[in-house]
């Protein structure tokens, strides 16, 4: 090879190494924030009685998901589902006490993946389960997780305590502290569950800890030359239901705007698609206790002004970084949650209101400002969406579909069905939505048949009347169909 030869040799390797630089340069970062326990008592889900305007900035520069569903309305299995892109019954995580690694060994997250290709991966709050099924470093460059600071009307009480007893931070003490604290009011009680007014500022609760540790890596570019993925944890609104004082003067209780649950509708819906939470929450099945469902309706809705307003600060400082125009945001809920409708209250059920979540993307350059799709997807597709968006290669197991095509084009359709599952005893009930219909299929053998179109609250359930009967027939055959596509890639 002569001089010249070599030369022209050299100047393309540089050329291909230059490209190669430049295409990795071009990343895009991503910032996923995924709230807990949080229903469509959002303005981007339609909802007109709340004011979420973080929702409203990041929906007026992307696109909402009006028909976005989860796996499994519980906290475990639901963030094992979309963090893995995989159906609950492949991850075979069906429980909050249950840990992906151990059943089901060597499956890789989102967070990992992403980390494995080169981006640097940040989390705050709750992503994870827990801290025992978090894969820590294995996904993570720094991981944190805050708790909320002392309450002031404990700080007086735990002072006279400690000053009988010794620290509630060791031995005896520690275990007469814990029985004592649910009994100093309504807020300490936990997931009794407590509710109320903290007297903390924003930046006291864990959340606004969050937020704030989010924007300081922003500000501070700890992700350095690398692009990034962080994740934030927003806990509320799951109980206990707590937020500043402010935000509960938001929502006076008796201006709150609901319909009083009916008996009727249990005449004519299974057993199995109820729970009994309703106990923890003190009300009596049946009975409709209007002024105690005001007083957590009002909490639940503090608690999400108060992550709204985290999640603005979050957004200021993407603008602050110069991030906003080259990071992609996700924001979404593990699953809903049940306010009294039905006379039920909490999660772990297969109504809409427990299994639709809010969803709003904005891929920078992709996703048109304000548009609406009103197909059907599910959480388990945003591990392939953000793999495809960012030049990830995903694990060949995905389960999931990829939105991108709907991301650029708001007029291209959803899936078929979306599925959800939930467990009673050692079985699984079973349902699914398609652009009409929500179907469901409990182990005893009942049923259950909605038309969303007409009956979008789910009060009349048509499995039984004769002028359905070809479109439950219809509605068994597509379960069996989700159900097999669920399990297809299970180990």
């Amino acid at each position: 090879m002569n001089r010249l030869s070599r030369c022209l040799l050299l100047i393309t390797l540089l050329g291909a190494s230059l490209s190669s630089s430049v295409a990795e340069a071009k990343k895009p970062n991503v910032l996923f924030i995924v709230c807990d326990d949080l229903n469509t008592h959002v303005s981007t889900s339609g909802y007109p009685h709340i004011s979420t305007p973080a929702f409203d900035e990041l929906a007026a520069a992307g696109m909402t998901f009006r028909r976005a569903y989860c796996q499994y309305p519980v906290c475990g299995p639901s963030r094992a589902s979309f963090l893995h892109g995989l159906y609950p019954q492949s991850t075979t995580i069906l429980s909050n006490q249950t840990d992906i690694r151990e059943l089901r060994p060597g499956t890789v997250s989102m967070p990992q993946r992403f980390k494995d290709s080169g981006y640097w991966t940040g989390a705050v709050g709750k992503i994870f389960h827990n801290t025992k099924v978090d894969p820590g470093e294995v996904a993570w460059h720094e991981m944190l997780r805050f708790e909320n600071d002392e309450m002031p009307m404990v700080t007086p009480l735990r002072e006279e305590f400690e000053a009988k007893n010794g620290p509630v931070t060791e031995g005896k003490s520690r275990r007469l502290w814990r029985q004592f604290y649910p009994t100093i009011a309504k807020q300490t009680k936990g997931q009794k569950p407590g509710w109320g007014p903290t007297g903390l500022t924003d930046s006291q609760h864990k959340d606004g800890k969050n937020a704030r540790q989010i924007a300081n890596w922003l500000n501070n570019h700890a992700h350095g030359d690398q692009p990034f993925f962080m994740a934030c944890g927003i806990q509320k609104p799951h109980i206990p239901f707590l937020a500043p004082d402010k935000y509960f003067a938001m929502y006076p209780p008796a201006e709150l705007k609901f319909t009083p649950a009916s008996m009727e509708f249990w005449k004519q819906a299974p057993m199995l698609a109820r729970t009994k939470r309703y106990e923890g929450f003190g009300f009596e099945f049946g009975v409709e206790n209007d002024s105690l469902r005001r007083e957590y309706m009002q909490a639940y809705h503090a608690c999400i002004s108060f992550i709204d307003a985290q999640i603005g600060l979050v957004f200021d400082a993407l603008h602050q970084s110069g991030h906003w125009d080259d990071t992609i945001v996700v924001l979404t809920s593990d699953h809903g949650y049940l306010l009294g409708e039905k006379f039920m209250w909490g999660k772990v059920m297969l109504f809409e209101t427990c299994d639709r979540v809010p969803l709003v993307i904005r891929v920078p350059g992709q996703t048109k400002a304000g548009s609406t799709s009103e197909g059907l997807v599910e959480l388990v597709d945003l591990f392939p969406t953000l793999a495809e968006l960012c030049g990830v290669t995903p694990p060949s197991e995905l389960q999931g579909t990829s939105l991108v095509p709907m991301l650029r084009d708001a007029s291209i359709p959803g899936k078929k069905v979306a599925y959800t599952v939930v467990m009673r005893g050692s079985k699984i009930g079973k349902a699914i939505r398609t652009n009409q219909w929500h179907y469901t299929s409990w182990p005893d053998g009942s049923e259950e048949l909605y038309d969303l179109k007409t009956d979008p609250h789910e009060d009349t359930n048509l499995v039984n009347a004769s002028k359905h009967l070809q479109t439950v027939k219809s509605m068994r055959q597509l379960l069996i169909q989700a159900e097999s596509n669920a399990a297809s890639r299970a180990r």
